[in-house]
C-alpha cells in the first residue's frame, strides 16, 4: 500500500491494536510529495525572485555616468541670513599685564664724596622689607643713607649758603617729617637749615657727621685775625683823637717860653746901645719864629693820615670778621649727598638687594618699588588712545573671579610704531591675593565703549552702501532658499557702536526688528 493511501486510509476507531499517525508528519510529507510533483515550477520561481532582488541592488549601487554628472551639479544658490539680534553691545581693549608692585626703581647711591671704599657695614635690608621716612636704607663706612621723600636725586652735599632746588625738596622733606629746615620758599641753605641737620640724624639715631679736616682749626685762625685787626683799629684811632685834641697844656707853655726868652734877648741887645744891626735882626727874626710856632699850635690840626689809618684798620677787622662767619658757617652741621636717599611714593617696598654686608658698594645697590600691587601692560597705538586715566578693567583672580583695576597712565612709545604702554592699580587685594598674583601675568579687559542698554544689532557684512554713501540693510521676506528669486527689501539704517563684529542699528527708512533675516552674503 502506498503512503498517500496511508495517509488516507480510514481507521477503526475500536480497533485499539493500530496507532494513530502525527498530523504534522502527514502535512510534512505532503509537501514534500507536492514539492516533487512540481519541481521544475518551483526551481522558475525561486530564480525569479533572485533576479529581482540583484536588480534592486545594482538599482541602489551602481549609478550611470549621466546620472553622477547630474548628481555632482552644485544646488541652486539660496540666500545667506543671519537674524537682526538685540541686545547691549560692549566694545573692549583686551591687553596682557604683568602683576607686580608699582613704579620700581633701581637705588643709586653717591659715594664720591667718602674718602675710601664704600664698604656695607650694615643695615642691609632684606627684599619684602618696607623703607618709609627716616629708614636707614643701608650703611655704608659706618655711616646711614637715610631715606627722605623727594624726587630729585641728591646730587651734591648741602652746607651752608648754597641754593638751589635741590635745598627746596630738602626743606619739603624736612618739613614733611615734622623737621623745621626754614621755609621752603627760599632756596638757600642756610643756619636754620644746617641746625635741622642736627636733628635729623639724632631721629635716625646716627651723631650728625663731623666737620672736615681743617675746619676748626681755620675757625681759630680767623677769630685770632679778628682780635688783632681789632687792636690795630684802636691804635689808630687813638693816633686819632690824639691829633684831633691838638697841643698841650705844657706844649703850649713851652711856645710861650721860647717866644718870651727871643723876646727877652732882642731886648737886651737892644739896651746895651751896641748898635750892632745884625745882631739885632736875628734876634728879632727869632721872636717872630717863636710866635708863629706858638700861634701854629692854637689853629686845627691836619689828621687826614690818622683818618686814613683808622679806615684801613677798620676794613681788615670787617674782612677777619667776614673771615669768621665763613669758617664757623663751614663748621655747621651739612648734609653729605652721599647720606640721604630720595624715593617717592614713601613707603617703598625692596624687590631685591644686590648689596652684601662686608663687601663694597656695586651700584645699584637694590631696587625698591612702591608698596601697592599694579599691573603694567602695553597696546598697539590705535588701542590705546582709545584708554583714559582714570577708566575701569576688570582682570581674573586666581581663583576665576573678576576683579576691578583702575588706568593710572598711558604713556606714548618711543616712535610711531612701538607700543605704548598701560598702568593700572588694582582694588584693594588681600595679602592671600597679593601673594598669588605678584610675577604672574594676567589678560586685562578694558571696556572703551557700550550701547546705552539693548539695541539692535546686525553683523557688519550685513551693512552695504546706498547711492547716496547711506547705510542700508537688506531684509528677506520669503524663504532664503529661493536665492535670487526671493523676495527682499532695503532698510536704511542709522550705524551705531561696533563690537566684535557686530554693528548697532536704528532703522530711517522702513521697518527693521529683532529676528529679521538680514543678507549677508549670497
Amino acid at each position: 500500500m502506498s503512503e498517500d493511501l496511508l495517509l488516507t486510509e480510514p481507521q477503526d476507531s475500536t480497533d485499539t491494536q493500530t496507532p494513530r499517525r502525527n498530523p504534522w508528519r502527514r502535512l510534512a510529507a505532503g509537501w514534500a510529495g507536492t514539492f516533487r510533483r512540481n519541481r521544475t515550477l518551483w526551481i522558475v520561481a525561486v530564480a525569479a525572485v533572485v533576479a529581482l532582488v540583484a536588480g534592486l541592488v545594482v538599482g541602489r549601487f551602481v549609478i550611470s555616468p549621466a546620472d553622477a554628472a547630474a548628481g555632482a551639479a552644485p544646488p541652486d544658490p539660496g540666500l545667506v541670513t543671519v537674524p537682526v539680534g538685540f541686545g547691549t553691545l560692549s566694545n573692549d581693549v583686551t591687553i596682557r599685564g604683568e602683576v607686580g608692585f608699582a613704579d620700581p626703581v633701581e637705588v643709586q647711591i653717591d659715594t664720591s664724596a667718602l674718602s675710601g671704599p664704600a664698604v656695607i657695614t650694615g643695615q642691609v635690608p632684606e627684599a619684602g622689607a618696607e623703607l618709609g621716612p627716616l629708614a636707614v636704607a643701608m650703611e655704608l663706612a659706618g655711616r646711614p643713607v637715610i631715606v627722605l621723600p623727594g624726587e630729585l636725586p641728591s646730587y651734591r652735599s648741602l652746607r651752608v649758603g648754597v641754593s638751589g632746588p635741590d635745598v627746596v625738596q630738602f626743606k619739603q622733606a624736612m618739613r614733611a617729617i615734622g623737621l623745621d629746615a626754614g621755609d621752603p620758599e627760599n632756596n638757600v641753605f642756610d643756619a636754620q637749615a644746617a641746625s635741622s641737620v642736627a636733628q635729623l640724624y639724632a631721629q635716625a639715631g646716627y651723631p650728625a657727621p663731623d666737620a672736615e679736616d681743617g675746619v676748626a682749626e681755620g675757625v681759630t685762625s680767623a677769630e685770632e685775625g679778628v682780635r688783632s685787626a681789632e687792636q690795630a683799629v684802636q691804635a689808630a684811632q687813638a693816633e686819632l683823637a690824639s691829633a684831633q685834641a691838638g697841643a698841650g697844656v705844657v706844649e703850649r707853655r713851652e711856645a710861650d717860653n721860647a717866644v718870651a726868652a727871643a723876646q727877652r734877648e732882642l731886648d737886651a741887645a737892644r739896651a746895651s746901645g751896641a748898635g750892632d744891626a745884625v745882631l739885632i735882626g736875628g734876634l728879632e727874626d727869632a721872636v717872630g719864629l717863636a710866635e708863629l710856632r706858638r700861634q701854629q699850635l692854637d689853629q686845627p690840626r691836619d689828621t687826614s693820615a690818622e683818618r686814613g689809618a683808622v679806615a684801613s684798620a677798620t676794613a681788615a677787622l670787617d674782612q677777619a670778621r667776614a673771615a669768621v662767619e665763613r669758617a664757623r658757617r663751614d663748621a655747621l652741621p651739612y648734609l653729605p649727598a652721599g647720606e640721604v636717599l630720595y624715593l617717592t611714593d614713601l613707603p617703598r617696598r625692596v624687590d631685591a638687594v644686590s648689596a652684601r654686608r662686608g663687601s663694597t658698594l656695586q651700584n645699584p645697590a637694590m631696587t625698591v618699588s612702591g608698596a601697592t600691587i599694579a599691573l603694567t601692560g602695553s597696546a598697539a597705538q590705535a588701542d590705546a588712545e582709545l584708554l583714559e586715566v582714570g577708566g575701569t578693567a576688570t582682570f581674573e583672580l586666581p581663583d576665576g573671579a573678576a576683579h576691578e583695576a583702575i588706568i593710572t597712565a598711558v604713556e606714548a612709545g618711543d616712535g610711531g610704531e612701538a607700543r605704548w604702554t598701560v598702568r593700572l592699580e588694582p582694588a584693594p587685594l588681600s595679602p592671600e591675593q597679593i601673594l598669588q598674583l605678584q610675577g604672574t601675568n594676567v589678560r586685562v579687559s578694558i571696556p572703551v565703549g557700550a550701547t546705552a542698554g539693548d539695541v539692535l544689532n546686525v553683523p557688519l557684512a550685513a551693512l552695504t552702501a546706498g547711492p547716496g554713501g547711506e547705510s542700508r540693510v537688506e531684509v528677506v521676506e520669503s524663504d532664503p532658499r529661493e536665492g535670487e528669486q526671493a523676495q527682499t527689501r532695503l532698510v536704511t539704517v542709522e550705524t551705531g557702536l561696533a563690537a566684535d563684529g557686530a554693528v548697532e542699528v536704528t532703522p530711517v527708512d522702513g521697518e527693521l526688528a529683532e529676528g529679521d533675516l538680514v543678507v549677508v552674503g549670497r
